[in-house]
Formats: structure tokens, C-alpha cells, sequence
């Protein structure tokens, strides 16, 4: 017996005049799952969340909730609470009626609302503010106070329209962590669109790479992130080398002026003749002492970023502007005293690496 997911959405198509923002778009989510989109801006994941809340009618296809058909439901007729990246509270009324506003639009006696609104300002951590207006509170808090006005309907379906990205890194770390927690807490389907790595890597139990209106991948965090499907996921999401690499015969390849060992790559086997990038990520490469497998490169910098340190090399007798990025733990960076100018080794992990057919726009280096 198949279970039918909690949203399902089918072929959706939306078109504004001439530009199509989304193509024949599918996907099905699970009740109770986190699932983030996540792109570049005008991928066309605000439009599609917009057509599962009935904000913007898609042009074509099928949207459906808990077994029912919402595609062209308006919105006060669907099972949703959304959370704006502006708050969008209502600046003339206290916190306490910002939430209750909803509960008493669906009828519920003003006492019992405000007993609901008690136990929300319980949950959000903010007990003594119901009394204040938005402009008293911090961006942080005004985006509490939205998220409880949201839930408070008891809502099937959660949707927050990057939520977090007008507050400070700090604040943002923090509300992250307690979306996720409320989220678990309550088991609501969530969909949060964002187009920060680290927001969907952390908080999505799945997430939906979209770009130019389609979906490139839909995957785990760390299905994403160690095997993008796509070149565009593997420059998009985190940081990713990718060196020019030509197959030289069935046991060689070229890399600059060096021969090593063909490598084993997840995605694609290397025949003689090809040309490609293989794309590595910058903690997939070490400095090694054994040259005979290895590729010689110049330090151009060493960066200090807190946790690590990110070792700019170029290769030997390559394109100049052309950066590798090897990540390392600060204690080894210290340990091998690396130093602007040095001629250094490199060598790759043997497992994770992906290999993409060349082709002259790609972006050769992408930094975190």
C-alpha cells in the first residue's frame, strides 16, 4: 500500500507574459519533512512557493494538499500559515493582537484566543511582550512574533519566504536553531525558501536546487553537497575547485604540466582522449611529501577564517588568475609554515570526486 505524499505538485508551469518562471516543475514532500529551496535569485523558488500558497495561480499543472486539489484555491481557502522575510505585523496592534488576529477572524471567543496567545508568547521565549507593539521588539523578535502569529492556526502546511535573511548573522544562527527545534516539536510540514547554503544545509531534511525555473537536484544536505548531480549545484552550493584535467591514455592524466594517476571519479568513467574539470572540494586536498602522484603548485596566500585556514595555490605553468582553494585545520597550517611564494605539493582523496565535461563559461573557481 503506497501512501500518497502530504504535497504534491505536478508539471507546474508559471508564465509572466513572454518569461516563463517555472517549467513543468514536479515534486512531492512528505508530511512532517523540512524542505528547503534554495537558488540564486530569480531561480523561481518564491514564485513556486507562491503558487502552493495560492498567491500567484500557476499556468499550468497540478498542486495538491492532503489529497486535495489547491492549484486554483484562493488563499484563505488552503491549510497554510507563511512567515515574510519583512514580518509583515501590523504596526498598530500589540504583539498579543498581532497573533490573536487570525484565531479571531476564525471565530474563536476573544478569552480562549488570548489563553492561545499566552502559551505561543510561552514558546517563542517572549512570556512578557505581548503588550508591546512591533517597533518595541528587535528584528528577531518581530520575526517570532510572525512565526506564532503563523502558527498559531494550527496550520498543515508552514511556509516561510526567507525568513531570516533580514537579520543579523548573529540573531540568525540563533532563530535557525529554534525554527528547527518548534519544527521538530510540532512534526508541521515546512517549506522554507533561501538562497543561503548554510540555512538549507543545516535545517532542511531535504532540499530543492532550482535554477532558471527548473529543478537541477532535490536530495539530502549531504547528497547535495558530496554529490551534486549538476555543475551548476556543485558551483552553487558551497565551494568547489574545478581543475582542467585531460585524460592523456587509460591509466594517465593531465594536470598543467603534471602526469598522475587517472583518478576515480563517482560520476562519470574517464576514457583516453577526454577533457574535463574535476570538481574537488577545497578540504578534499592535502599538501603531501610523496611527489610521484601529486600536482606542484605556488602558494599565492594563506587565509585565516576562524575554524580553518584557506591555502591559495595556482598551478605550475597554468592560467595565472586561475586559484585552487585547499582547506586545513589552523594547527596544520602552522605546522607546515606555509608561506607566500612556496613551491608545494598536492594531492587528491581518492574518494568523492565528480568529474563535468568542459565547457568555456563555467565559472573555474568558486569561493565560499
Amino acid at each position: 500500500m503506497t501512501t500518497q505524499p502530504y504535497l504534491n505538485i505536478e508539471n507546474v508551469v508559471k508564465q509572466f507574459g513572454q518569461f516563463t518562471a517555472l517549467k513543468q516543475i514536479s515534486l512531492s514532500i512528505e508530511k512532517g519533512e523540512f524542505v528547503c529551496f534554495l537558488g540564486p535569485s530569480g531561480c523561481g523558488k518564491t514564485t513556486l512557493l507562491r503558487a502552493i500558497a495560492g498567491l500567484d495561480l500557476p499556468t499550468s499543472g497540478v498542486i495538491s494538499q492532503d489529497g486535495n486539489d489547491t492549484t486554483f484555491l484562493p488563499p484563505e481557502k488552503r491549510d497554510f500559515g507563511i512567515v515574510f522575510q519583512s514580518y509583515a505585523l501590523f504596526p498598530n496592534l500589540t504583539v498579543q493582537e498581532n497573533i490573536a488576529i487570525g484565531l479571531k477572524n476564525q471565530g474563536m471567543p476573544t478569552k480562549e484566543a488570548l489563553e492561545k496567545v499566552d502559551e505561543w508568547l510561552e514558546t517563542i521565549g517572549l512570556p512578557t511582550s505581548g503588550q508591546k507593539f512591533p517597533n518595541q521588539l528587535s528584528g528577531g523578535q518581530q520575526q517570532r512574533v510572525a512565526l506564532a502569529r503563523a502558527l498559531a492556526l494550527s496550520p498543515g502546511l508552514l511556509l516561510l519566504d526567507e525568513p531570516l535573511s533580514a537579520l543579523d548573522a548573529k540573531v540568525r544562527t540563533h532563530l535557525r536553531d529554534e525554527i528547527c527545534q518548534l519544527q521538530r516539536k510540532l512534526g508541521i510540514t515546512t517549506i522554507m525558501v533561501t538562497h543561503d547554503q548554510d540555512e538549507a544545509l543545516t535545517m532542511a531534511d531535504r532540499i530543492v536546487v532550482m535554477n532558471h525555473g527548473v529543478i537541477e537536484q532535490v536530495g539530502t544536505p549531504e547528497e547535495i553537497y558530496q554529490q551534486p548531480a549538476t555543475r551548476f549545484v556543485a558551483e552553487f552550493v558551497g565551494s568547489m575547485n574545478f581543475i582542467e584535467t585531460s585524460v592523456v591514455s587509460d591509466t594517465q592524466v593531465r594536470i598543467g604540466e603534471s602526469l598522475i594517476a587517472k583518478p576515480e571519479l563517482d560520476n562519470m568513467v574517464l576514457k583516453s582522449g577526454d577533457y574535463l574539470d574535476i570538481a574537488v572540494r577545497p578540504e578534499q586536498l592535502h599538501f603531501v611529501t610523496d611527489y610521484r602522484n601529486a600536482i606542484p603548485v605556488k602558494v599565492a596566500g594563506v587565509e585565516f577564517l576562524g575554524a580553518f585556514c584557506r591555502v591559495e595555490c595556482r598551478l605550475q605553468d597554468a592560467n595565472p588568475e586561475k586559484l585552487i582553494y585547499v582547506d586545513m585545520p589552523v594547527r596544520l597550517s602552522k605546522e607546515l609554515k606555509l608561506t607566500r611564494g612556496d613551491i608545494r605539493y598536492i594531492g587528491f582523496e581518492p574518494q568523492g570526486l565528480r568529474g563535468y565535461a568542459k565547457h568555456a563559461s563555467a565559472k573555474l573557481n568558486k569561493a565560499a
